[in-house]
């Protein structure tokens, strides 16, 4: 039997994990979203050693290099609904800018607990 090509590997795993995450979401009725749990678990599984980097690494650089792709189905919903954005742009903005400073600096006070 031939061994699975490391791009393939680490597209089964990355995927396992989203499976993992929104089985776990579905089962315990957790208000966070399946992909952010399939992420953590993920994460978990990459500190404790669990899956090494070596097996997702091809997959995720594929990912990261051709993440544009992954915004253009954002931005045809963008284009689409102009009309409902021209209406609510003042709530849209209110609510963008505060959290947006919130998540930088929740990840930003995470990053320096975690390096310690």
């Amino acid at each position: 039997m031939r061994p699975m090509p490391p791009m393939l590997k680490g597209l089964l795993a990355l995927l396992l994990f989203l499976v993992a995450g929104e089985l776990l979401r579905a089962l315990l009725h957790l208000p966070i979203p399946g992909n952010v749990i399939g992420m953590l678990l993920l994460a978990a599984a990459l500190g404790t050693g669990l899956v090494s980097v070596e097996t997702v690494k091809p997959t995720a650089d594929f990912l990261v290099r051709n993440m544009a792709l992954f915004f253009v189905p954002a931005g045809v919903a963008v284009v689409r609904h102009l009309d409902a954005l021209r209406a609510w742009w003042l709530p849209i903005v209110a609510a963008a800018i505060p959290s947006t400073f919130a998540v930088l600096a929740v990840v930003g006070l995470l990053q320096q607990r975690g390096r310690r």
